[in-house]
């Protein structure tokens, strides 16, 4: 007899009634990397696509290249904040897949130089479509180590950690390395 091991169903939440569109994010229960493809003892970053991103991937490139490991590059999304896909016009709606490549393609993009920085290493780059304060630490189950900006994409810029990454501080079972923005 053998066993299968299946692709968990995703299910769909909803945040709390709030006045303007409420938004509906898809989430897999367990949660489990390997689904998308991350080795364990990888190096995973998350990319946001802001200026403390671009600092956490240069870190997070010369870690994995000294230690020899895996790395992944992840970038949560969903359909409020992802691009538009090839061929968008408008009052076309995209589906997920569309979605999702341009995402993808985004991410390898505002990556490139980075990662042509490090020609030996071969990133892996995911994207989800989660928030990324659930997202993050659940995808680095297993990692080595979880690397991420102090500040990202988020309207308080007063703050010294935004709210990802201090949520993912305290939700990852595997080290966490923050990495500030130097100002000049």
């Amino acid at each position: 007899m053998t066993t299968s091991t299946a692709i968990p169903t995703p299910f769909t939440t909803a945040e709390p009634t709030t006045p303007g569109p409420s938004r509906h994010v898809e989430t897999y229960p367990q949660g489990d990397p390997r689904l998308l493809g991350i080795e364990p003892g990888s190096i995973v970053v998350g990319h946001d696509g802001s200026a403390g991103a671009d600092a956490a991937l240069d870190v997070a490139l010369d870690l994995a290249h000294g230690l020899g490991v895996p790395i992944a590059v992840v970038r949560t999304w969903s359909i409020f904040d992802a691009p538009n896909p090839a061929g968008f016009k408008f009052g076309y709606a995209s589906s997920f897949p569309e979605l999702a490549t341009a995402v993808q393609k985004a991410l390898i993009e505002d990556t490139a130089t980075a990662a042509a920085r490090h020609p030996d290493l071969r990133p892996q780059f995911r994207e989800v479509r989660d928030v990324a304060e659930e997202a993050l630490p659940r995808l680095a189950t297993g990692a080595r180590m979880l690397v991420m900006g102090s500040r990202g994409m988020g309207a308080v810029r007063s703050a010294l950690l935004g709210s990802v990454s201090t949520s993912c501080v305290h939700r990852a079972t595997c080290p966490v390395l923050i990495v500030p923005i130097h100002r000049a």
